[in-house]
């Protein structure tokens, strides 16, 4: 069944959830937003403590914040938000889910929330400081490994019952192309598993031996090249599930059509291909790798730029054949038929426009030269929140507006939608203090990862300390705006009841056949397969072979 003839039930009876999906899609979805609160707090404090504002009490640390705000937003957030909003691309594209699709995704949750609850747990007691990349040879408690472990189980078991599912329409309905928003989950979810592998291997053949005495000391660099490995398409595990909602979602909020099926999917192929084998421009500064395997890996880094392209080519083409139809002229005028004042755009549409400069920061991190003035400075810190905490949570966030009514059958009410722009407006306001400060102290030369400190009164030490009071008054807002996202979150769990739109884009009705090759994912996670071998082989036994007398484990706080 099409995207277009979807849309059409959708329109003519109104789209609502099986109640068993809804339960399932709003567990994730709010144990999220639970995490985000959390995690918030947490930030608030650090920048509070780093811009001199405010003094821990004796037994919280700094770095037990970071750690607590790292896990909780980049991995716990994202991760369970998701799995939420994919489980409802699935439940509305593919049919009602599966029984035996349901009890695996619960078994998924459960397992990732006994995880994400006894992590989060040790990280409060600190026994856990290990930073959001968990770095060897930092060693925390075994349990925390453990819980790490649950959390990626958890999510493997949620994968797979998403690919039985896929599975099954597939077998229903032969020759036919999958929906638009169905092939975009299942890329997501092939990414993330791919990349799992690496964080999997470190944990259990690394970290949790060493935690737990059974090794004396670790190799640093394998451990690091398997986060790396792991830690680059995670970006792109947080960014195709908002490049799915910028595909297929945004078209229908604004009246608008996909302005081509062919090249989104062709566009999240290439994501795939191109967002794992380049973990290496990540370790630039490190030595024991050889120039050679980090060039090619930043070549191959570059090539994410053409489906990144794709990607904001067909967006802005869908809004000017929009704008266009409706009588806008002039080289910018079609901007002027956008729906600012629709929450479910107005977001989305928010995080796109950060997204552009935070792509570009980007290309200036994977460059060697320029990564040789910006490594381990705040810059790298302000990028990693123009892109995930911007592009990626403002998206989120705008989904979020019509998903939870949509699966709690309530209705988003204009009042909502207002309070939902105000939400969307101080969390940009925020980040534009907050991202803009660490970007400028960061070419200054501040380092990131440390708490408050002026180096014994360095003059130019003392010289940051206004960009660090910025950064707080920056926190200060975005955490604002996470006050009002939950207080509306909170009134749309009890808004009128109703049936909230599922909005789901489709193509022109005259747009060519989607080609059987795009959907042949053997043949691309084949491909993917070759492409890891190739860039991390040879390296990878350089480092075992060569390897020195590696590191012991150790408690850093």
């Amino acid at each position: 069944m099409t995207d277009t003839v979807l849309a059409k039930q959708s329109e003519a009876d109104g789209h609502r959830f099986a109640p068993q999906d809804g339960k399932l899609i709003l567990a994730h979805v709010l144990f999220a937003f639970g995490a985000l609160v959390i995690g918030a707090i947490a930030g608030l404090l650090q920048g509070l403590v780093r811009g001199g504002i405010v003094t821990l009490p004796a037994g919280i640390g700094y770095y037990q914040l970071l750690t607590a705000h790292g896990v909780l937003m980049a991995l716990i957030f994202t991760t369970y938000f998701i799995f939420g909003f994919i489980w409802a691309s699935i439940a509305r594209t593919l049919g009602d889910l599966m029984p035996q699709v349901r009890r695996m995704a619960w078994v998924g949750f459960a397992l990732m929330t006994i995880g994400t609850l006894l992590g989060t747990v040790l990280i409060l007691l600190n026994q856990a400081t290990v930073l959001y990349t968990f770095y060897a040879p930092m060693k925390a408690s075994p349990l925390f490994y453990i819980a790490l472990v649950h959390v990626v189980a958890g999510t493997w078991a949620s994968a797979a019952g998403l690919f039985v599912q896929y599975r099954y329409w597939r077998r229903k309905h032969p020759g036919q192309t999958s929906p638009l928003l169905a092939f975009m989950s299942v890329a997501t979810m092939i990414l993330w598993i791919v990349a799992t592998l690496g964080v999997a291997a470190t944990i259990l053949a690394q970290l949790l031996p060493l935690s737990l005495g059974w090794t004396e000391r670790v190799n640093v660099m394998v451990s690091r090249t398997l986060f790396w490995y792991f830690g680059h398409p995670l970006v792109y595990f947080w960014l195709l599930p908002a490049y799915m909602c910028w595909y297929v979602v945004i078209p229908k909020v604004i009246g608008g059509r996909i302005f081509s099926d062919s090249l989104a999917r062709l566009s999240f192929v290439l994501f795939v291909l191109f967002s794992i084998p380049v973990g290496f421009h990540h370790q630039l500064m490190e030595p024991g790798i050889s120039p050679l395997w980090k060039f090619v890996q930043v070549v191959l880094t570059f090539m994410v730029v053409i489906p990144s392209l794709m990607t904001a080519f067909s967006l802005f083409a869908t809004f000017e054949l929009t704008g266009r139809e409706r009588g806008r002229r002039g080289l910018f005028g079609w901007l002027k038929a956008m729906p600012y004042k629709d929450v479910r755009f107005f977001a989305p549409f928010m995080g796109m426009l950060i997204f552009i400069p935070a792509g570009a920061g980007g290309i200036v991190n994977a460059s060697n030269q320029m990564n040789g003035v910006v490594h381990n400075t705040l810059w790298v810190t302000g990028h990693f929140h123009l892109t995930v905490a911007s592009g990626v949570a403002l998206t989120f966030f705008g989904i979020a507006y019509w998903l939870i009514p949509a699966a709690t059958g309530r209705k988003l009410t204009p009042k909502l939608h207002r309070l939902g722009i105000v939400q969307t407006w101080v969390w940009a306001v925020g980040m534009l203090f907050m991202s803009g400060a660490m970007h400028s102290v960061g070419l200054l030369g501040s380092p990131r990862r440390t708490a408050y400190t002026t180096y014994g009164d360095n003059a130019e030490a003392v010289g940051w300390m206004p960009y660090h009071v910025v950064m707080a008054v920056g926190g200060t807002i975005l955490f604002v705006s996470v006050v009002l996202l939950v207080i509306n979150i909170v009134l749309l769990l009890r808004a009128p009841r109703g049936v909230e739109e599922f909005p789901l884009g489709e193509t022109a009705p005259d747009s060519p056949a989607v080609p059987v090759w795009l959907e042949r994912w053997g043949l691309w996670v084949g491909i993917v397969i070759v492409l890891v071998l190739f860039a991390y082989t040879v390296p990878f036994a350089d480092m075992i072979q060569h390897a020195g007398p590696g590191a012991k484990g150790v408690v850093t706080w």
